[in-house]
Order: structure tokens, then sequence, then C-alpha cells
């Protein structure tokens, strides 16, 4: 199918982009490597009327480590700049965002894709948004009022939908500290499909020792989601099973073609273990 009729926008500058955003209203949609919303209107599934592309915004593709020791990734970076790290800036603390990448379909489309329109698009099973969620991650939004910042526990409100406002476009990521002891997994029926479940682990460590940590699930529920009985059981030293096992029983998740609710709570249990056991190991 081809996408319904609608008006292009090509933006020159940020702030054009957000005044162009406020003054078309919910009929637009920000467009950047339309590795998403391209596919989505093919299918008749969004029919925006008004495309505002950014993606000659250039000063939005960076990635840089800041002075306390974070990490700031542009919202037009792509995932293969992540995945390929030129200037070896992730080094060991930020690794599981490189290692991730894979996990991200095919090539072709890591190389077009971007990390602020997967996050924007918010799907479910992204890897983006789960890297985010697990990491506690900040989003710097830009709209007509300012920039303003959305913890990544905020942001993601269900089906595809964020926190963002119409009018604001998401312009960068802050991972605030270093990540060394963090993995992510997921199932998919066939590589580069997206995944059924996904689990995301960042381990506090120390003496070799497991403190604590962060674990967040994707495919479970309508958003990216943490599981805050399964952290209860890191942090009260239980085993990787134990965690494991506390995930799978905190969530429900939907059935449907592909799995029912039951499978899908045995892949959360088994990916939590898997993802615990590779962040322990790096």
């Amino acid at each position: 199918m081809k996408p319904a009729p609608f008006a292009y926008h090509r933006a020159r500058d940020l702030d054009g982009a957000t005044r162009l955003l406020a003054e078309l209203g919910d009929d637009a949609k920000v467009v950047a490597g339309g590795q998403s919303l391209v596919a989505m209107m093919n299918f008749r599934l969004a029919r925006p009327r008004h495309l505002v592309d950014i993606g000659g915004l250039r000063e939005l593709d960076r990635l840089h480590t800041d002075a306390a020791g974070g990490l700031r990734i542009g919202a037009l970076t792509t995932h293969h700049t992540v995945e390929s790290d030129p200037a070896g800036r992730l080094g060991a603390d930020f690794a599981v965002l490189r290692r991730a990448m894979p996990w991200i379909g095919h090539l072709p489309i890591r190389t077009r894709g971007t990390v602020g329109g997967s996050i924007a698009h918010a799907d479910a099973t992204a890897e983006w948004c789960l890297l985010a969620l697990a990491l506690d991650a900040e989003f710097v939004a830009q709209g007509p009022r300012g920039e303003r910042r959305i913890a990544a526990g905020d942001f993601f409100l269900g089906y595809y939908t964020t926190a963002l406002d119409f009018d604001e476009i998401l312009v960068e990521i802050v991972f605030p500290r270093p990540a060394p002891y963090a993995a992510l997994t997921e199932f998919a029926e066939r590589q580069g499909d997206f995944a059924l479940v996904s689990a995301a682990v960042d381990l506090d460590v120390e003496g070799g020792a497991v403190r604590g940590g962060r674990v967040a699930l994707g495919g479970v529920a309508a958003a990216v989601t943490r599981v805050p009985q399964a952290e209860a059981v890191l942090a009260g030293g239980g085993s990787f099973a134990e965690c494991a096992a506390a995930a799978a029983d905190a969530v429900e998740p939907p059935a449907d073609a592909s799995g029912s609710t039951h499978y899908r709570k045995q892949l959360v249990r088994t990916l939590v273990r898997r993802a615990c056991e590779e962040a322990m190991a790096r």
C-alpha cells in the first residue's frame, strides 16, 4: 500500500521545527530516519496530514561523554553509529549500548534509523526504550516554551504514547551514570523481527557481589516496564534464578498469535536470568 496524502515540510533549524509543529497541531508528525513511521504510513496505520522532516538538523547527530561521567546521545544519532562506536566513546562503562544494537532489525535499518526516533515512537518492544528505562536515562525535549527534561520512568505512557507534547521534539538522550554491569537480551522468532519478550538489567556490584539493580521488560505490557519485585530480590541478596522468577510472577503479558501469556512468562523467567548472568560476566 501507499500512504494517505500528506504535506511535506523540511525543517531548517530546531526552533523553526518546533514553531511549525505548534502551528500544525496534532495533524503533524516528526520524521527523521523514517524506519518506523513510514512503514506505518504505508500500511495506513498512521495518517498524518503533515510530516516535519528534521533529518537535516545535523547538530542533533552527536555522541559524547560529559564531565560527570555520563553519556549524551543526540536524537539523530543512528543505531549503527552506536554499534560501530567509531570514536571509542562508549568504552566499558556503556558497552551495553553497543552490544544491544545487533538486536535492532537489520543493518540497513540500523544505518538509517535514529536513537531519538526509536524512543519517541515508543514501541513496547524497542531496545532503546528498554535500555533507557533500565539505565535511568533522561530525555531532553525542545519546544516553543523552551527545554525540559523528562525521566525515562515518566516518559512511556502506553502503546506508542509518550509524555512529549505535540509541539516538542526529543533532542537528546542522557545516560547519567556508567553501567558496566548491564545487559540486554530478547527472543524473536527470526533474526530482525520484533521481540516477543525482551529484558534488560543494570546490576549494582560491589566487591564482586550484587548489591541491587534495575530490571526492565519489554513486550509484557503497553509500554516498557520496570519490575520492582525482581529488583527487591537483587537488593535482598537473592539469586538470579529467584530474581527471574519474581519478574515472571509480577507480570501478566498479553496473549496473541505469537504466544500465550504462560509462554511469555516463561520467556521472562529465562531472559531475566540470562541478562543477569551476562551482566555479571562482563
